[in-house]
């Protein structure tokens, strides 16, 4: 079988993940070179160990920028540390008038909490950043290659999170809120105001484009082996819980040789595996990818992996 469907005019977010080290981004790479041949096309990074420059064997730039010898394919990489330093920096008078209307900090307190970074900040701070960039619609298809299974599934669930947090934010605002009215007689919203609502407007789209099965598309990556296999298991399982489509999956380094009693018996081991994938998930486009003898870098393998993939 060969991925389908990845041309479909509507589709423009697609999400590959996995366990670490089960070749993400080869194959989102690759994908994203067959997909620059009739769209223009982006390959966003989330991992934070990027490794899409190595794959392509070009050094990568900041922002956006396209790879040299396909002027259809761009390729970045979000370092969500930054990202949330940018977003503090740009809304800092915002976030300090939240809490300086809604508790008790005084500006010290004020200063330490902001320099605070937020548990699960980086994940919701990335699907930001893919959401903007697909806002400005400058290309047609969003590759991204996703980081390992835990952070993937934390960024998928990362519009719960914001949404919990911004009910905290708009409670803590409706208080002030309440006082002001109550002995001024009105009210007039603010910076902070605003920025909640945005926010809260972010969510929304996040949400609308996950549940939009035309418009995204998770593709899961796995390797023949026990513990990737029981991985993948948990990933669509939260992914089906999450509303997100999952109609195909690569199944990557599968052994074809026969030529030594190494090979057969290592053949003989991965079967049981692919056996059992076909078994759990018989209605997806299960797309069999063969070990290479040399690892995917460079034009030339992953053109090779390209052809594969899409037959």
């Amino acid at each position: 079988m060969a991925l389908s469907g990845l041309d479909n005019t509507n589709l423009k977010l697609i999400l590959v993940g996995g366990k670490g080290g089960v070749g993400k981004t080869s194959c989102a790479t690759s994908i994203g070179l067959e997909l620059s041949k009739t769209h223009k096309t982006l390959i966003i990074s989330t991992d934070p160990a990027h490794s899409i420059s190595d794959c392509l064997g070009q050094k990568t730039r900041n922002g956006i920028h396209f790879i040299d010898g396909d002027e259809n394919l761009a390729v970045t990489e979000i370092f969500a540390e930054q990202v949330y330093a940018d977003f503090k920096d740009k809304h800092e008078e915002e976030l300090r008038g939240l809490f300086e209307t809604s508790t008790k900090l005084d500006s010290e307190d004020i200063d330490d909490l902001l320099k605070l970074s937020i548990p699960g900040i980086d994940e919701v701070m990335s699907l930001m950043t893919i959401i903007d960039i697909i806002e400005k619609g400058e290309f047609d298809k969003y590759v991204v290659d996703t980081a390992p299974t835990g952070h993937a599934l934390r960024m998928i669930s990362s519009p719960k999170v914001l949404d919990e947090w911004i009910k905290v934010a708009a409670r803590m605002r409706w208080k002030y809120r309440y006082m002001v009215t109550s002995f001024s007689g009105t009210y007039t919203e603010d910076k902070t105001d605003a920025l909640l609502l945005n926010l809260k407007k972010t969510v929304k789209k996040i949400e609308r484009l996950f549940r939009d099965v035309s418009q995204c598309e998770f593709i899961p990556v796995c390797i023949p082996e026990s513990m990737a296999v029981l991985e993948t298991n948990r990933l669509i399982a939260s992914l089906d819980s999450s509303n997100l489509s999952v109609r195909q999956m690569i199944v990557n380094n599968v052994l074809q040789s026969e030529g030594c009693s190494f090979c057969r018996e290592r053949q003989k081991e991965q079967q049981k595996y692919l056996l059992q994938i076909s078994e759990t998930y018989p209605k997806l486009n299960r797309v069999i990818m063969p070990l290479f003898a040399s690892e995917i870098k460079g034009f030339e393998k992953l053109n090779q992996m390209r052809k594969l993939l899409f037959k």
